[in-house]
């Protein structure tokens, strides 16, 4: 069937028709459609000879057109494969995979004609390249004279190329294997299609060239090396939130808009949609909020004002608390759904795998930066595990990410500045193993002040260890399992996913609120009361960093609701929000009150003042002794112990000394001794 013509097939049907029935009256000619020929896989077609029958075809048929580029056919969605079952047999076949970019070189010009011109007569020769080798000519056809061609550069025609290094999915990864990276060399139309931290798939024809024993010799190794030439990239991911490339938008069917503003006219789509994130994981409705927020994010601004030139939109989230209250889940959660995220542990993390390090490229033999965890993350959320686990020059580099979105790097002679405009969601675990409600957070934790301050809401995931909250907890984790157990009624009210993810896409992509004249009045006055709590009594209760994360949370809620201003209901969503995560986390467990120079200075009211008085205690001690005067640091906490009512441990000792080291009353000799000044 497949070497019949179909126009002569319907020629032949018209005309035996009209052989029957010679008064009928056709509205249209009888078309034949076959079907059923032989079954051919994609795989097996040459992309070379499809370019070449289009390009024949078109100028069959329009034999005046002149085209400024020859069309080029890509083909997609040949048969998958996994990296790591590619085989000779599929050498020059067509294959499918997927994977994450984890690196794309710079652009490298690759010559595709080569010019040549005899030295003796001058007479003008063209070569194409033939498997990656340019085939001089080895005699002159003028006047045969031998190796007398010299190749001419600037005459020559070059083509650009890339190099894109993909890596395997973890989902495709077998159990206790590293994951396998394969090269893509890109040409042409497909240069800088795709950048690093993109899960994409890749359709291209998997070549293997032998290597090369030494530059200057013809001799060849028999290990070949092997990549795949691409012809198509796709990026949609059907399990993961839509990407968008800058300058272009998502298309969405008007049906699939009109549900989508449904949804938002709704008065409980906040709650529904809060819901629906992570859904096993049993309550904690308002870390589940926060989490929704910061997957929709504020309004990107970008411009000079009062000398800032970037205003941060992205919200940072930190949780803490008891082991086995399902932070790691909802980290893993958020981790799957984003496209741009990275899910990391703090202990196998290390501040080079976070930001960059410097390796010689293979290929150049030049130094190059490779990206980290931050900056694949660029443009999406960076999940970080076991917090408190990291050490201190590891999370020394996030003090900049979470502030100013970008990586300064200086290595090897490489300076620059990255791009990391990543929010961080880190979840931490208590130092002693279980929360003590004696010690403050950043005693629990123990994370440097500077650091917890950066983060917009830091919630506290606690075990209340209630008999009733076990049992329906309990109750929760068996209908898991157990189908028949679960409440249909509450399934029903929870957002479908696929609706869920499609919402977000749209909502960040639309919808870029702004700031009403109200709601800017609703803004100061939250802040100026937030302030006014702590005035009096010695606390410090908000700083202008919490102005900002108002501001980001309350463009973000303005966006859940589609709306392209943000009213006084998003921003009393907000600071409602922000409230609940400082009554967790900022309050002072000496005062009940909440202080949010917890966060900033590590210490509450309550112990700077305590920390105050044991100071003036040892000025007054210390008052009678001749100066310069040597005394132990036992006997001087045997004194302060015997003499103030005040009970002193070591390590208040200490940090009191220090202060009084900064006044210049002693001098701290050693860790036993200090002289009296």
């Amino acid at each position: 069937m497949r070497d019949l013509n179909p126009e002569a097939f319907d020629a032949a049907v018209n005309e035996l028709f009209f052989e029957r029935y010679p008064a009928a009256v056709l509205e249209h000619q009888i078309q034949v459609r076959p079907f059923n020929a032989p079954q051919r896989h994609m795989r097996d077609l040459n992309p070379e000879a499809f370019d070449a029958a289009v390009n024949e075809l078109f100028f069959e048929r329009y034999p005046a057109a002149v085209l400024e580029h020859q069309i080029q056919v890509r083909p997609f969605n040949a048969p998958q494969r996994h990296m790591r079952d590619l085989n000779p047999e599929d050498i020059d076949q067509l294959v499918t995979l997927s994977g994450m970019v984890i690196r794309t070189s710079s652009i490298v010009p690759e010559m595709r004609e080569a010019f040549f011109r005899c030295a003796v007569c001058g007479a003008a020769a063209t070569a194409e390249l033939e498997r990656g080798r340019v085939p001089e000519p080895a005699h002159c056809s003028h006047c045969n004279t031998a190796h007398s061609y010299n190749l001419i550069h600037n005459r020559s025609h070059f083509s650009d190329k890339q190099l894109v290094k993909l890596q395997e999915s973890p989902d495709d990864m077998p159990a206790g294997r590293t994951p396998a990276t394969v090269s893509v060399l890109a040409h042409g139309a497909l240069v800088e299609a795709v950048a690093a931290g993109e899960r994409v798939s890749v359709t291209g024809v998997f070549r293997a060239a032998p290597a090369t024993v030494h530059p200057r010799k013809a001799t060849l190794k028999a290990l070949h090396r092997t990549h795949i030439d691409a012809l198509h990239y796709r990026k949609v991911h059907s399990d993961r939130l839509l990407e968008t490339e800058e300058g272009k938008e998502h298309r969405f069917p008007p049906e699939r808009i009109e549900l989508f503003k449904e949804l938002a006219a709704q008065p409980d789509s906040y709650e529904r949609l809060a819901r629906a994130i992570a859904p096993s994981i049993y309550e904690n409705l308002d870390i589940k909020k926060g989490c929704l927020l910061q997957l929709l994010g504020g309004t990107k601004k970008n411009f000079n004002a009062a000398g800032r030139t970037h205003f941060r939109s992205e919200i940072n989230i930190l949780l803490c608390g008891d082991p086995g209250t399902s932070k790691s889940q909802l980290l893993r959660w958020v981790h799957a759904l984003v496209p741009r995220a990275q899910y990391t542990s703090g202990r196998g993390s290390s501040a080079v795998g976070l930001t960059a390090y410097v390796t010689k490229d293979p290929d150049t033999r030049q130094l190059v930066l490779q990206t980290g965890a931050l900056v694949l993350a660029d443009n999406g959320i960076c999940c970080i595990d076991e917090f408190d686990k990291m050490n201190d020059s590891t999370r020394s580099v996030l003090h900049e990410v979470m502030e100013q979105q970008t990586l300064s790097i200086a290595k090897a002679g490489i300076i620059c500045q990255l791009n990391a405009r990543t929010s961080i969601l880190a979840a931490a675990n208590p130092a002693e193993s279980q929360w003590n409600k004696n010690k403050t957070i950043v005693e629990n934790v123990q994370l440097p002040h500077t650091l917890m301050s950066r983060f917009d809401l830091i919630f506290l995931v606690l075990d209340p260890q209630d008999e009733v909250f076990d049992r329906r907890l309990a109750s929760h984790l068996v209908s898991l399992y157990y189908k028949d157990f679960t409440n249909s009624q509450e399934n029903e009210d929870i957002v479908d996913m696929a609706l869920m993810r499609d919402y977000i896409a749209f909502a960040k992509e639309h919808v870029q609120p702004t700031l009403s004249e109200t709601a800017q009045q609703r803004l100061i006055d939250s802040y100026v009361d937030m302030r006014r709590v702590g005035s009096g009594r010695g606390q410090i209760s908000a700083y202008p960093r919490q102005l900002e994360s108002l501001i980001r949370l309350a463009e973000a809620h303005a966006r859940l609701r589609l709306s392209p201003v943000v009213e006084i209901s998003d921003v009393d969503e907000a600071s409602r929000l922000h409230r609940e995560a400082l009554k967790q986390s900022a309050t002072d467990p000496a005062s009940g009150r909440i202080d949010v120079g917890i966060l900033t200075t590590g210490l509450g009211a309550a112990a700077r003042r305590r920390r105050a008085d044991l100071v003036t205690a040892l000025k007054t001690l210390i008052q009678p002794y001749s100066k310069p005067h040597t005394i132990t640091h036992s006997k001087l906490l045997q004194e302060i112990n015997t003499n103030s009512q005040l009970t002193v441990s070591r390590e208040q000792l200490d940090e009191a000394l220090r202060d009084l080291q900064d006044e210049g009353k002693v001098t701290i000799v050693s860790h036993t001794h200090l002289r009296l000044c």
